[in-house]
């Protein structure tokens, strides 16, 4: 957040209910400093495996939580492990929900096989592109260390980072 602030990028932040509950300081920094927070729904499950119902509560679970605790209407969502079918869109839709993918993902998640700083900043800046959506994860160290960098090289380059909406 930091390095975002000051190199002043907007970004949309998805998160599931876990994060909400463990994190509340920084969701509501994301707000405060103008991120987006976006829905990644409760559990975290495989959105196209559950029953209509279930796809719902995963959404408007968290939906309601981040609207009681934050004042704050989510309005995009992001399926868990990217997995979707022509009815959970139609759920997210019917709920009011814009559903975001990515263009690039860069496999950081798991905090026990984090990519050397030289790494990250290889493959990340290697794939932008026009219209690009980088799917990025918080957790990983790699990513802080050469987000700054990053941002600094897409502008350098001509790039224009805006927020998603």
């Amino acid at each position: 957040l930091d390095i975002l602030r000051d190199r002043q990028v907007s970004a949309v932040f998805f998160v599931p209910a876990d994060y909400a509950a463990r994190e509340p300081a920084l969701v509501q920094r994301m707000i405060d400093e103008g991120h987006v927070v976006g829905n990644h729904s409760n559990n975290h499950p495989v959105m196209p495996a559950q029953t209509i119902e279930k796809m719902e509560y995963e959404v408007l679970s968290l939906h309601e939580y981040v609207l009681d605790h934050f004042g704050y209407e989510m309005f995009l969502f992001r399926p868990p492990t990217g997995a979707y079918s022509v009815q959970s869109l139609a759920v997210l839709q019917n709920l009011g929900y814009k559903t975001v993918l990515w263009s690039f993902q860069h496999y950081d998640y798991d905090t026990n096989d984090q990519p050397s700083n030289t790494t990250a900043y290889n493959t990340i800046t290697n794939n932008a592109h026009n219209g690009a959506i980088y799917l990025l994860h918080a957790i990983s160290e790699a990513n802080a260390a050469v987000l700054g960098d990053v941002i600094d090289y897409l502008n350098t380059e001509g790039y224009t980072i805006q927020l998603f909406s």
